[in-house]
């Protein structure tokens, strides 16, 4: 089967990582057709927009979409994040965000003992207090007021909670809820009924809620007690950088945005940012591209593909080949040599 596989490599350290992933999914002898998307800081000194009005369009074209990073110090961060990365998946109703966080042989954990870390984060990607709803009034004046509006939708919470329901069915069977209602009273109270719903039509799943703020302490406490864990957008946000750090760093991390039951092109990405101080230098941790290149395997339904290069990782990882950020003495290019290499 053949796959159109749409590419942003974006900014700073992004190229030099997705070059690896690339390498790595060739090496797997796919028939995967790479289309390059030159979007992002250039593009939006060039036209003023990260990227084509069309970009929707265009990215529905193909199969899935292999995003680098974007962000540069020229750029203010909102204007990057509002114009690429929150259009694309809010535009494609990429409505969950997976993040696996796995602590993998080989890879220096922060955490005295080196204890277990295997959760899969369920984010939900397009609403929360990441919709946009809002606005400034009185601007450089002392009365000067922003309000943010955080938007939650019976649907949109329940889809996000039963798709990490379905989750935990095919791994522990232990669903973490990540709330604040005790505070926030009717976002999160919202929140919390519709996953309750969700909880008894799933009686074999274990199902906890826990104020995010308990959760995080518990990530770093009990790392092995959690498994799947649906959060909102912010949390999500949140609560994925922790557990990047547990799992090595935010090189190691993966991500992927999917809409289940949707024809729309998933994007897979590293989270780790476009690293402009490091850009260029060949010491960009490229695992977190390449673990992203084996979930947009999977997607595609390249199942044994994704175990490949997953295997490959984990193997390469346990041999010591690794970059500076995580212990090692390797190069950006040195680690996908090797990842390829035993692919």
């Amino acid at each position: 089967m053949s796959h159109s596989v749409a590419v942003i490599a974006g900014d700073g350290a992004g190229p030099e990582v997705v070059a690896e992933a690339r390498k790595v999914v060739d090496a797997v002898g796919l028939d995967v057709a790479w289309h390059e998307l030159p979007w992002g800081t250039d593009h939006y000194h060039e036209t003023g927009a990260m990227m084509p009005p069309d970009a929707l369009d265009v990215v529905r074209r193909h199969d899935a979409v292999l995003l680098g990073a974007v962000g540069h110090p020229s750029v203010l961060d909102h204007v990057t994040l509002w114009g690429l990365l929150l259009p694309l998946r809010q535009g494609l109703d990429l409505w969950a965000n997976l993040r696996p966080a796995r602590l993998l042989e080989g890879v220096p954990s922060p955490l005295a003992g080196s204890p277990r870390v295997d959760m899969l984060f369920v984010r939900e990607n397009t609403e929360g207090e990441y919709s946009g709803v809002g606005g400034r009034a009185h601007q450089k004046l002392e009365l000067e007021v922003g309000i943010e509006t955080s938007v939650f939708t019976r649907a949109g919470v329940r889809r996000v909670v039963k798709y990490a329901f379905e989750l935990a069915e095919q791994r522990r069977g232990v669903v973490t809820s990540a709330t604040k209602s005790n505070a926030s009273r009717y976002g999160y109270v919202l929140w919390d009924e519709v996953a309750e719903e969700v909880a008894a039509e799933h009686p074999d799943v274990t199902y906890e809620r826990v104020l995010v703020d308990a959760l995080a302490a518990r990530m770093l406490r009990s790392p092995l007690s959690l498994d799947v864990v649906a959060a909102s957008n912010l949390f999500g946000d949140v609560l994925t950088d922790i557990a990047a750090e547990l799992q090595g760093g935010m090189g190691m991390a993966a991500s992927a945005s999917v809409a289940p039951g949707s024809d729309a092109p998933a994007v897979f990405e590293p989270v780790h940012g476009s690293a402009p101080d490091i850009a260029g230098q060949g010491v960009a941790n490229p695992i977190g591209a390449i673990w992203s290149a084996s979930l947009m395997l999977d997607h595609l339904g390249e199942r044994e593909a994704a175990q490949r290069v997953m295997a490959a990782i984990e193997d390469v990882c346990r041999e010591g080949i690794r970059t500076r950020d995580v212990g090692g003495d390797a190069s950006t290019s040195e680690v996908g040599d090797a990842v390829a290499a035993r692919v």
